[in-house]
């Protein structure tokens, strides 16, 4: 079934928006971690660990899209920097649980207020269904990241092996 041409062209006014709002995403992700004296991937790992509270390296890296290797030198220098705690986990001792370090969490976090603020009152203007139908559209969208990490992932390994 065509779509009429109001809803393609709506669909490309979509499409231009999330790509410019990934953009501004990135950049804002830059500014964010050098303010703070990290890189992007230093940044992303910290946050995921604020979200999961604790995670293998194996988990960082996979999160992060980083080779072990270059998720161990992270780690190392995040633990030296006073960010994070890294212990082997009595379970296992070859894998280490990373932790973000409670008493640094705020100074992770300030750089966002205003921004959260200001998202806060965004939505205050959104129905519930609007705020429904917006969450349903990031985790489809999180899923579509998830899924195109493992088929970029698949690639590189088939790739890596002709």
């Amino acid at each position: 079934m065509p779509h009429e041409p109001a809803r393609t062209s709506t669909i490309v006014d979509l499409m231009r928006a999330g790509r410019e709002t990934s953009r501004l995403s990135t950049v804002l992700r830059y500014a964010i971690a050098d303010r703070l004296g990290l890189t992007v991937s230093d940044l992303e790992c910290l946050d995921f660990l604020a979200d999961a509270g604790s995670a293998t390296a194996g988990q960082v890296a996979e999160r992060t899209n980083l080779t072990t290797g270059a998720v161990t030198s992270m780690l190392r220098r995040l633990q030296q920097a006073g960010w994070v705690t890294a212990e082997r986990d009595p379970a296992d001792r070859r894998r280490v649980i990373v932790t973000l370090r409670p008493e640094r969490a705020a100074e992770l976090d300030r750089p966002y207020e205003g921004f959260a603020e200001r998202a806060g009152r965004l939505v205050e203007g959104y129905t519930s269904d609007e705020v429904e139908l917006l969450v349903r559209h990031h985790h489809r969208l999180q899923e579509m990241y998830l899924a195109e990490l493992d088929h970029l992932r698949s690639a590189e390994v088939a790739q890596k092996s002709v």
